[in-house]
């Protein structure tokens, strides 16, 4: 007997879905039981990785508290754009500006994910939302880079029970959610990022039938899903690093037996 272990790994956020995996010997019942429980199992984990895309890419990323600055670029009254084509040309703009400022001081290219441009129906000014990663004079740079206007918001990123990435996501995505123009374009992306951003690694392996997931010490669980049947069960969890991750692995894929042949 084994389990299937599909692993989420986000760097400092982790998903993790176990569920049996089926038999020739299983009865019909309790191979219906096992496809039930390994179905339901994968549609957990996908109604999470689906609303949580951007949350996983950001914690790939920006895996520490600190490690990404969270700053809203707004336009002023003598720069503000035509319409929202004109706002992303002035991003565009700002991002060439920004990579030459980091590559004249001897840094890494920047690692930023933005939100679509949104006007604001409050203040009537068009205004961006970013993350980008924290190489401690980013600021600066910014407010160089960003000749729109000096209304600019900057935080450091949050890891903990208040804030974190799921609630930063959600923040990005929010008003693009609630923006009626956006409700005629269905298939318009809801954020962006640069193309030096790292993506979550995705492992499926077999694990003994004992086996169970079990959160490293120091990790904060964010949710622990777990159903279980007369024939099978599934378990589903996330949880994150609030430090520095140390030598958390899943463990090793079962290696093939060899066929000798005669």
């Amino acid at each position: 007997m084994a389990k299937t272990l599909k692993r989420i790994d986000a760097g400092g956020l982790q998903i993790e879905a176990l569920y049996p995996r089926r038999s020739r010997y299983d009865t019909p019942q309790q191979r219906a039981a096992k496809q039930k429980a390994s179905s339901e199992a994968q549609r957990r984990m996908n109604r999470i990785y689906s609303y949580q895309q951007l949350e996983l890419l950001l914690a790939t990323n920006f895996p520490t508290a600190g490690s990404g600055l969270v700053v809203t670029l707004t336009h002023d009254d003598r720069h503000m754009p035509r319409n929202r084509a004109a706002a992303q040309l002035r991003f565009k703009y700002f991002l060439t500006k920004l990579r030459k400022e980091r590559k004249a001081a001897g840094l890494p290219e920047p690692v930023v994910f933005w939100a679509p441009e949104i006007l604001t129906s409050e203040s009537g000014r068009w205004h961006q939302h970013i993350v980008i990663d924290n190489t401690g004079n980013d600021l600066d740079m910014i407010r160089r880079c960003w000749i729109y206007g000096s209304d600019i918001e900057a935080t450091k990123l949050r890891v903990d029970d208040e804030k974190n990435w799921e609630t930063l996501a959600r923040y990005m995505t929010k008003e693009l959610r609630e923006c009626q123009e956006y409700d005629t374009k269905p298939g318009l992306h809801g954020w962006s990022c640069t193309r030096n951003a790292k993506r979550p690694e995705t492992e499926t392996i077999t694990v003994d039938d004992d086996y169970d997931i079990a959160p490293p010490e120091g990790s904060t669980v964010m949710l622990d899903d777990r159903k279980r049947t007369e024939f099978a069960a599934y378990h589903v969890v996330k949880y994150r690093f609030d430090g520095v991750r140390t030598g958390h692995r899943a463990p090793r894929a079962r290696r093939r037996r060899k066929v000798r042949r005669r």
